[in-house]
């Protein structure tokens, strides 16, 4: 029996190697955003702690610039949460992206695979057709060997 050899395997086996990559491009971009959310939350933590600190020093006799230093310190947390929110949606589209294109990939490494299979198939029902036709050669051979010695007797 012949073996089952499919013409395009180097193409297929790049196509593993891009979806392991895709796979991999995938994983750094969850972790940059899994990065960026801790930063926004650190950021929404401090904020908490000068709202805090805000309402200590209020039930406290304290300067005004204690209290404007303390209100300067909010404003300037509402900015800087407002920007990392924008880097965590920049960092979700990149995952995003990613994933839409990890998803093409499969897709056709998947596609890749089906023709291997039908190839396969197809392999298997010709050499199966190819060993009924010699079980049939032989059949008929032997069926006419004894023939001529039956005439000869």
């Amino acid at each position: 029996m012949a073996k089952f050899r499919y013409r395009m395997q180097s193409i297929l086996n790049i196509k593993y190697q891009l979806e392991t990559q895709a796979k991999m491009e995938v994983g750094r971009a969850q972790m940059r955003l899994n990065e960026e959310q801790e930063k926004l939350q650190v950021l929404f933590d401090r904020k908490e702690a000068y709202i805090e600190e805000g309402r200590q020093m209020r039930r406290e006799t304290v300067h005004a610039n204690e209290l404007r230093d303390n209100r300067n310190a909010v404003l300037v947390m509402d900015e800087l949460i407002a920007v990392q929110k924008s880097e965590v949606r920049k960092a979700e589209e990149v995952v995003e992206r990613a994933r839409a294109k990890l998803t093409e990939i499969m897709q056709e490494r998947k596609m890749h695979e089906k023709l291997k299979e039908k190839a396969l198939l197809q392999f298997l029902e010709e050499e199966k057709a190819a060993e009924f036709k010699v079980v049939d050669e032989l059949t008929s051979y032997t069926y006419g060997q004894r023939g001529k010695i039956e005439k000869q007797i």
